[in-house]
């Protein structure tokens, strides 16, 4: 490829991924760890394909172009095991959801990091991993293999951690964790056949486009502790089905709240409380069709809508749900056991309420249902 190629590949590239970083800046979920994690990376592959493009002034020795080319291929190779250790944490997180787990996992990959960072600075000496003659060429070093080695090797253990637990995974996410590597690993095996060709970074940059489209953007909808939709969510769908709904065709909504949630938090910590949280929501959607809507309101709240337009058959899924509690109250081992109060109430498309007097509507049913347990 030409230098003229290389720059206009890279530069769609960079263009690419600076779009899906404005796309993340939008999202308010940053401060986990999944969303720090993949606009880490986009942060990292910028810079490399910038840093790339450096690296490929080779030739006119003694002018800028010498400077140019040894600072970029030098960033390069201190660069290289940064995005894929940034990717197994990245898919170790999505297996597991434990930011402590995960992080665990950072002092090995610091420890790769360095051995790197000390091969590459040994090789300004040595020409190890390479070296660029007094012409400005570039060349390949007798262990030009090992960064490579390292990229190989940490993604094929992202790809063991994602096959070993795939039945964690949601498999709308699966798929698109699985394929990360497939694009950058095929360009590295065709930079590495044929001499000069750099595509790698651009395979890296069409694996992310593919992640942020199925995981990251729908992300931005769903409420990170427990895979159900999060509130802005809500608050847009409950819109579209006020809007679109009819008199013949309305829908059905159900407030959802846990009795005495706090007191499982002050007794067994928090851990165990946000473990209650994720469990519930399976165990909700265990007593739904797929079709049917889930989202945290808040707190210790969610909201079920469905496509349900008279009052009968709600009911029946609010006993649906009961059955389930009970049957999971009766076959758990846990100290604790799941009780919650229900709101719910068919949309009367007469009445013209907005998503906030529905809401409201629903939410005093809810309080009622909960002083009649009370009183129980």
């Amino acid at each position: 490829m030409s230098f003229t190629e290389d720059i206009i590949i890279n530069i769609y590239s960079i263009v690419l991924l600076i779009f899906i970083s404005f796309q993340s800046l939008k999202d308010t979920e940053r401060k986990f760890l999944q969303q720090r994690l993949f606009f880490t990376i986009l942060q990292v592959t910028i810079l490399m394909l910038v840093v790339d493009i450096f690296s490929r002034f080779d030739g006119n020795p003694g002018t800028i172009y010498s400077v140019i080319n040894y600072i970029g291929n030098l960033l390069i190779f201190l660069l290289n095991p940064l995005i894929p250790s940034l990717w197994l944490l990245y898919a170790h997180f999505q297996v597991f959801h434990e930011e402590k787990k995960t992080k665990h996992l950072l002092y090995p990959l610091l420890a790769i990091v360095a051995i790197n960072t000390i091969a590459v600075v040994l090789s300004q000496k040595y020409g190890w991993l390479y070296y660029i003659d007094s012409g400005n060429i570039y060349h390949r070093g007798p262990l030009f293999w090992f960064p490579v080695f390292i990229t190989i090797a940490l993604s094929v253990l992202s790809f063991f951690v994602i096959m070993a637990n795939r039945k964690q995974i949601e498999r709308k996410y699966f798929f698109s964790l699985l394929f990360f590597p497939v694009p950058p690993l095929a360009c590295m095996v065709l930079q590495t056949i044929f001499y000069g060709t750099s595509l790698m970074l651009n395979g890296i940059a069409f694996s992310l486009f593919v992640v942020f489209i199925n995981i990251q953007n729908r992300s931005m909808n769903t409420d990170y502790l427990t895979g159900a939709y999060n509130r802005k969510k809500l608050e847009v769908y409950m819109n579209e089905k006020i809007n679109t709904c009819s008199a013949g065709r309305t829908f059905s909504a159900i407030l959802i709240d846990f009795n005495d949630f706090k007191s499982i938090n002050d007794t067994f910590g928090h851990n165990t409380g946000d473990h209650v949280l994720e469990s519930s929501v399976t165990l909700l959607k265990s007593c739904l069709r797929t079709s049917d809507f889930i989202a945290r309101f808040g707190g210790d709240e969610f909201y079920i809508i469905l496509d349900v337009s008279d009052k009968e058959a709600l009911e029946a899924t609010v006993c649906r749900i009961n059955s389930c509690i009970e049957k999971y109250n009766k076959q758990s081992k846990n100290p604790y056991q799941l009780n919650f109060s229900m709101g719910y109430a068919v949309y009367d498309y007469h009445s013209h309420m907005s998503v906030e007097k529905f809401q409201k509507y629903i939410d005093d049913l809810m309080y009622e249902n909960k002083r009649a347990l009370k009183e129980i």
